[in-house]
């Protein structure tokens, strides 16, 4: 038992449940993360699960206390998941997103290159199907975009993994060099599914797209198996430092200005990632701790948000901020749910984001990099704004749209009041969590200097909010998509394809234009030649035929004999 990967208990149990009546399914689903919980808990620590497959030496099961703590976090998140979608009755949506969270799990536990490939591109192609499962047009264009670049990060990894076998004959899952070609490409498949910039716009593109359900089970496995893959692949790498500052900072700009609150909250996701990279880049004990703290409570808190944004699609049938407001009225538990989520990546004193997020700016400080933190200060101010403050403001509060509708499910408010329990237990007191992390904490996060700090970011913060709606400068929520990175394949890419597919098919037209009009000529030239009244089509008299033969005969034999 030992030997056996918490994510295929997962994946197997998931291919049974179209099998299974609707009665029963609820109930099997939910007991599936339980039993990958248990008997993850019961497994002890080291490697186990090795064997040889055509020369390399696989290692299917890696307990550390860096795999465990994902590992935890993602059997929550799944359990979470189940119980948000307890209402849908689509097995599809069941299966894939199970499957999904399943090979994310298998992935966090594998010691070596090929196993994490086999799940890594397990993942891309089981969570495509919550994107196509709304089965709208935008969310299949979105699913096919987003398939490529996913699957795309699988064949750089698996490229990555031949070099590296090659140049030092192991396939094992450790750290990397990014001086060597095989690290570069590492990190370039790593940083397409951490959603680096230049490289993030799937997020924002393909999430929103997805079904209500769909959308949480997608916040919490993709980007934070890059953040584990990166923290075990290149801890203390120093290019990740400015990496991970550039994704806190600008989608902010994008997210003020988004209408879409679900892409809000995509962007935001962006910027919260951005932190754990700055973690992973500083490399030392409290950064890594961080960065770690930081990624599990994010699950959390973040599938908290997209649940209160999904039972208001799931009532109201939009998302749009320029359609919202008012609905407090109607929802005041999802309200609720909602601000507590909004607290917690705000990291409000209390609640789970002030006790991770602090590790990494304290080790940002400490470490020196001054700048670094000034950028991180700059994001947090941000995040409270657009994902503290707009988020609940323009769906609940704002301008009453006069909207009116029953409250989320009830298995929705089931969901979200466990992740909000979560959010705040966490955050009044975080030994629990601190104890499962990599390295020992010595930290004590509720200390006069940090919550005086943190408090006046956030009130500040609060007041700019307050002064750009009271003087109307704040940007209008706009019926509108806005693009960023992604207008160049989603627009220029468009333009540019059409502009070679009308010059392929003028080119074309000509072509058999040409062709055409020779041919016309050929096929003129053989009837006026073989036609009934060519000269090789028509009656001959026996006469002429007489002596043309003679003609032919006596030629033939003057050119035998010379």
């Amino acid at each position: 038992m030992n030997d056996i990967n918490p994510g295929l208990i997962i994946i197997l149990g998931a291919l049974l449940v179209p099998l299974l009546p609707k009665a029963l399914r609820g109930a099997y689903m939910l007991l599936l993360p339980l039993v990958a919980f248990f008997h993850l808990y019961g497994l002890p620590m080291g490697e186990a699960g090795a064997f040889s497959l055509f020369g390399l030496d696989l290692v299917t099961m890696r307990i550390d206390k860096l795999s465990l703590v994902f590992g935890y976090v993602f059997l929550i998140a799944t359990f979470l998941g189940v119980i948000y979608a307890l209402h849908v009755g689509d097995w599809i949506q069941h299966t894939a997103g199970l499957v999904y969270a399943g090979s994310a799990i298998g992935a966090v536990f594998s010691a070596d290159l090929l196993s994490l490939f086999v799940f890594w591109e397990f993942t891309a192609i089981s969570s495509v199907f919550l994107i196509w499962a709304s089965r709208t047009q935008s969310s299949f264009n979105a699913g096919v975009r987003y398939l490529i670049i996913q699957v795309g990060s699988g064949v750089i990894l698996l490229t990555a993994m031949l070099v590296h076998y090659r140049a030092t004959g192991s396939i094992a899952f450790s750290s990397f060099d990014i001086d060597t070609l095989s690290g570069k490409l590492m990190l370039l498949a790593f940083g397409i599914k951490c959603a680096f910039p230049l490289l993030h716009n799937w997020l924002q593109d393909a999430y929103p797209e997805a079904t209500v359900t769909g959308t949480v089970m997608l916040s919490a496995f993709t980007t934070k198996l890059a953040v584990y893959a990166l923290a075990r692949g290149f801890a203390g790498t120093d290019i990740l430092v400015p990496i991970g500052a550039t994704m806190t900072a600008f989608p902010i700009f994008y997210a003020v200005i988004e209408n879409d609150l679900r892409r809000v909250l995509a962007y935001s996701l962006n910027n919260q990632l951005g932190f754990m990279v700055v973690g992973i880049g500083i490399g030392t004990e409290l950064s890594i701790n961080g960065a770690v703290a930081h990624a599990f409570c994010h699950i959390i808190y973040k599938a908290l948000l997209f649940m209160s944004m999904g039972a208001v699609l799931h009532r109201v049938g939009t998302i749009k901020g320029s359609e919202l407001g008012g609905l407090y009225r109607s929802m005041p538990w999802t309200t609720f749910f909602c601000i507590i989520g909004a607290a917690s990546i705000s990291a409000f004193p209390l609640f789970s984001g002030f006790i991770s997020k602090s590790l990494i700016m304290t080790a940002a400080m400490t470490e020196g990099y001054f700048w670094t933190w000034m950028v991180l200060l700059f994001a947090s101010a941000g995040v409270f704004h657009h994902s503290g403050i707009k988020i609940p403001y323009f769906a609940f509060f704002a301008h009453d749209s006069g909207k009116r509708c029953e409250e989320a499910p009830l298995n929705m408010l089931v969901a979200m009041a466990i992740a909000a329990a979560l959010c705040v237990a966490l955050g009044v007191y975080p030994d629990p969590l601190y104890a499962l992390l990599p390295y020992t904490v010595d930290y004590v996060p509720y200390t006069t200097e940090h919550v005086v700090t943190q408090l006046q970011l956030l009130l500040f913060s609060a007041l700019a909010f307050t002064v750009l709606m009271r003087t109307g400068v704040y940007p209008p929520e706009l019926r509108s998509t806005n693009l960023d990175f992604d207008w160049f394949y989603r627009r220029l890419g468009g333009w540019m394809s059409r502009g070679l597919n009308d010059g392929a098919e003028h080119a074309w037209d000509r072509f058999m234009a040409r062709a055409d009009a020779t041919l016309s000529k050929v096929n003129s030239g053989l009837y006026h030649f073989h036609g009934p009244d060519g000269i090789f089509g028509r009656t001959w008299p026996t006469g002429q035929m007489a002596f043309w033969t003679t003609v032919m005969l006596g030629a033939y034999v003057l050119l035998s004999y010379v």
